[in-house]
């Protein structure tokens, strides 16, 4: 056997669930070592960790990836991992790994692929590993990439001095340095360098270089003339009097003369890239980023080359059996996923053929939208479970108020569509030009191979392009060489209607060309050079139609449009105000059908507020007058506290809005107004995520041009309401409002706990998330986790009826999970492979509950959850209904299990029935929630 082969009982535990580390170099995988005991007590059968790659140094996230060839050092590298896994297998659990194939981060000095594309552009082994146009519309750019690095325009920074000409002695190379980011001089031009020296040896060395450029064609040959000539430079350069040599040819280029400034500035632009200003970017880029962020260029793995580099390491991993499957980040940034899922799926069971591969993408699905069957994966990282258990939660009753409450107050449509056009608009002319630009120039292309079509402008193609995206209902299609199918067909349609209807009358024939060139036209059945042209063009207008929706929608619109900010979250649409019980029931089933081991989230590190912040929230639609004449009554006794300032008043309502349903929303249960530490503490982490928010909408401030002054108003706005000392004691109305709606807020997050772990799916945990989650967007949903406190509570073997009196504290959660958990583990057949059926519920209160089955070979396991409780709670304070508003309300009985006795999984009782049929009176005695099991 070799040193990392597979080892013969490394077979994966059972997948039953998940929970997800972040990590990070105040978090390594040596300090997950201790925790995994604790997990698997919890119930946790595989460990789900954030990007390990090696990753920009000091990233939080792990995103970043720098170098797909190892364990980031920062974690305690490939040495950690195997820590990790040891205690990992030693304790019957797995480990699942966040991949990133779409993009890198670039920029600084750290990523030897991009800093080699920068050295030798095109003859470069990388060149075709990034998705960069070489030939972009901007001839200037032709065969260069545009370097948007600088943090003043490109004239600035060169008369400043800030970019020195270095030479680096250990590799012999030459490279222009502006702070931390490197940009290599290609060797075939260090001659104009050398030439500088004025010695004879240096200058026979200058020619050797210069001579590299006349064999361009051959790389192999290029890159050994160069390495050669490099060994040479760093032997003169060691020798007696060489480093002074090399100084004084530096010194020629030294920018702080007019003479240096002028050759540096000669000898840059000669290079394979165009040093620019980092705004340039938004216009000009010829290379694909994600979404807006320069520093994350796009790979493209569907290059054979590429996909083998970038999972190389991943898959040994795999094979040796460190990690038992992936998640996919960012899915939709890909040419083609369903191809690149496929191959994944093929390489991860060449690698381990006794392995079912484990593969999970994350997908933003549209409400209408479902997952294709066809890809090889498992489902989704859980962010349309998400929405689906938050969705049936909300009453739809209060929509209408909470509608016209919101266009009174702010003047703002109601329509959430509405804002999100508008706000795609702003995207497209602002933040993705440049991508727009790309994708309007390879349908030019397009264009010109035709004589009928060839006189569409490039500008009203961008038009057109511009009206299809405004439209766009999902994230992307799926175009492949055989055209669209019936499901890309129907969501293009409805992106083209509503392009008729706003793009200009002379350029509606275009709308039906785009119809022909995005697959309408079956790409296959075209000569060559037109397949290649139009998928070209179908995979940039996929490749930009995904972040124009992230970015509009999530990344914008969401920090707009105020409704009910819990229906604003990652995987949902704010426009779909609730989800009805049969709506969900209807998703459920779907899942169990087509992907029985979706991964189920209910809070993850990119959620815009924390889960039991959602649930809490959820409550203002049951209650939406009583909300209404709070927030009427705020708005009056702070109106004198907002400043006029030259393009409004600050805070502007919808910020004001959003602000009080924040603060109501994450208010810490307990927190005292006059607890000044405390309320501090808070309230800086409501500055920090208003601060956020304003940026993100984007209407008086931005991350790229901030405004100073708003944003002082607003925190003054937000720190001056709160004051303790206040005549009007708003802080206090408002902690007594948020203590007000908290225990059906707590109700509906202990119902999100059963519902997440007995639904088809794979439940999974956030870290930290067993006790409450009040956290808001990130980075506040990344804090360190007392992990000392839940190992405690856990131990402690109290269950979740002794401990819903002390429900402040969070252990009621954890152990509504733990024992939901342990009924998985008991019966993991009826959840992994068992039907899913509706139970039927019958009463007074019917709609205050729901009810479901999972149900496998004579075993049985029906979960109950309370919802819309706000009007039914009574004054106890405790998050349960009285039991006898529950008299009269039953719940009728799959019939695999009548006249059988029922166990509730949670709190150890048996409620009596009659038949077919199960009081709530009883089964709701103890807990709001309840799992019965029988077989």
């Amino acid at each position: 056997m070799t040193e990392h082969s597979p080892p013969a009982a490394a077979a994966p535990p059972p997948l039953l669930a998940t929970a997800r580390l972040q990590f990070h170099a105040g978090f390594t995988l040596d300090d997950a070592v201790p925790l995994v005991p604790y997990l698997k007590r919890l119930g946790i059968t595989h460990l789900y960790a954030s990007p390990i790659l090696k990753a920009r140094p000091g990233s939080t996230h792990g995103y970043d990836i720098v170098d797909h060839g190892q364990i980031n050092p920062e974690l305690g590298g490939e040495p950690a991992l195997r820590r990790l896994h040891e205690v990992l297998r030693g304790n019957g659990v797995g480990l699942i790994l966040d991949i990133v194939p779409n993009h890198m981060g670039v920029g600084g000095s750290d990523n030897a692929w991009w800093m080699d594309v920068l050295e030798w552009g095109r003859q470069s082994p990388y060149a075709t590993f990034f998705d960069i146009d070489w030939e972009p519309p901007d001839r200037s750019l032709t065969n260069r990439m545009l370097a948007p690095f600088l943090g003043a325009p490109y004239g600035e920074v060169l008369a400043s001095g800030d970019l020195q000409l270095r030479y680096e002695p250990e590799t012999g190379k030459f490279a222009a340095w502006y702070y931390e980011h490197r940009f290599p001089i290609a060797p075939q031009h260090y001659h104009h360098i050398l030439a500088a020296v004025g010695d004879e040896s240096f200058a026979q060395l200058a020619q050797e270089f210069g001579r590299i450029g006349l064999r361009q064609r051959d790389r192999a040959a290029s890159r050994a003339d160069a390495e050669r000539a490099s060994a040479a430079l760093r032997s003169l350069a060691s020798g007696e009097g060489g480093g002074a040599k090399i100084e004084s040819a530096l010194a020629a280029f030294d920018a702080k003369t007019d003479d240096g400034r002028d050759r540096l500035h000669r000898l840059l632009e000669r290079q394979h890239y165009r040093l620019a200003w980092w705004r340039a970017a938004a216009d000009e880029i010829n290379w694909r980023r994600f979404f807006d962020i320069t520093s994350l260029a796009g790979l493209r793995v569907e290059v054979p080359e590429a996909f083998d580099a970038t999972h190389e390491l991943v898959l040994r991993l795999y094979r040796e059996g460190v990690v038992d499957g992936v998640r996919i980040d960012h899915v939709d940034g890909l040419a083609d996923p369903r191809a690149y899922c496929r191959k994944l799926h093929r390489s991860m069971q060449s690698a381990r053929p006794d392995r079912t591969p484990l593969i999970w993408v994350e997908k933003i699905l549209a409400p209408f939208e479902a997952l294709r069957t066809d890809w090889m994966v498992d489902g989704t990282t859980g962010y349309d479970f998400m929405d689906e258990v938050a969705g049936v939660l909300h009453d739809p009753a209060g929509e209408a108020p909470l509608s016209a409450l919101w266009t009174e107050n702010t003047g703002r449509s109601a329509v959430f569509e509405d804002e999100a056009r508008e706000a795609r608009r702003q995207i497209l002319r602002e933040n993705l030009t440049s991508e727009l630009n790309g994708t309007a120039a390879a349908l030019k292309r397009v264009a010109d191979r035709d004589l009928a079509t060839r006189d569409f402008t490039l500008t009203a193609l961008r038009r057109a392009l511009t009206e299809v995206l405004v439209h766009f209902p999902v994230y992307r299609l799926y175009i492949t060489p055989g055209g669209r199918g019936a499901d890309d067909k129907r969501i293009l349609d409805w992106a083209l209607a509503g392009a008729r209807r706003t793009v200009r009358a002379t350029e509606r024939p275009l709308i039906e060309l785009l119809d022909t060139w995005l697959g309408g036209e079956a790409p296959r059945s075209l000569p060559p050079a037109t397949r290649r042209e139009r998928l070209a063009a179908a995979v940039r207008f996929q490749q930009l139609s995904a972040p124009t929706a992230a970015k509009s929608v999530e990344d914008t619109a969401f920090y707009r449009y105020g409704r009910l900010i819990s229906r604003n979250e990652v995987g949902s649409d704010p426009g779909r105000f609730a989800v009805t019980p049969a709506g969900f029931h209807a998703t459920a089933r779907a899942r169990a059908k087509n992907f029985p081991r979706a991964l189920l989230a209910t809070a993850t590190h990119d959620h815009k507020r924390g889960e039991d912040t959602r649930a809490r929230l959820a409550v203002l639609s049951e209650i939406p007058d009583e909300w209404a004449a709070a927030v009427n009554r705020w708005t009056r006794l702070n109106a004198s506290l907002r400043k006029d300032l030259s393009d409004g008043p600050a805070p502007g309502m919808s910020a004001q809005f959003m602000l009080y349903q924040t603060l109501v929303g994450a208010w810490p249960l307990g927190l005292d107004v006059d607890d000044g530490e405390n309320l501090n503490a808070f309230l800086e982490r409501v500055a920090a995520w208003q601060e956020k928010a304003l940026r993100e909408a984007k209407r008086r401030t931005e991350w790229a041009v901030p405004n100073g002054e708003y944003e002082a108003a607003c925190r003054d706005f937000l720190f001056a309401m709160m004051a303790p000392d206040r005549p009007s004691h708003l802080g206090a109305e408002i902690a007594a409002f948020a203590r007000r709606i908290a225990p059906a807020g707590a109700v509906n997050s202990l119902s999100q706990v059963v519902l997440r772990c007995a639904s088809p799916g794979v439940p999974d945990l956030y870290q930290g998330t067993e006790f409450w989650d009040f956290s808001l967007v990130d980075p506040d949903n990344r804090r360190p986790v007392d992990w000392a406190a839940r190992r405690e509570a856990l131990e402690s073997g109290l269950g979740p009826a002794e401990l819903l009196d002390q429900w402040h504290d969070g252990r009621v959660k954890q152990a509504v999970l733990f024992r939901a958990l342990q009924l998985r583990a008991a019966k993991p057949d009826v959840f992994t492979e068992g039907a899913y059926q509706p139970v039927a519920v019958e009463g007074p209160l019917a709609g205050n509950v729901l009810a479901f089955a999972r149900i496998h070979r004579g075993q049985a396991v029906v979960t109950v959850a309370t919802r819309l409780s706000a009007g039914v709670l009574g004054d106890s304070g405790v998050p349960k209904v009285p039991p006898g508003l529950w008299r009269g309300t039953e719940l009728i009985l799959p019939r695999v299990a009548e006249g059988r006795d029922w166990r509730d999984a949670l709190t150890g009782t048996t409620p009596a029935g009659s038949g077919d049929r199960l009081g709530l009176e009883e089964v709701l005695a103890g807990l709001p929630v309840a799992l019965l099991e029988v077989g």
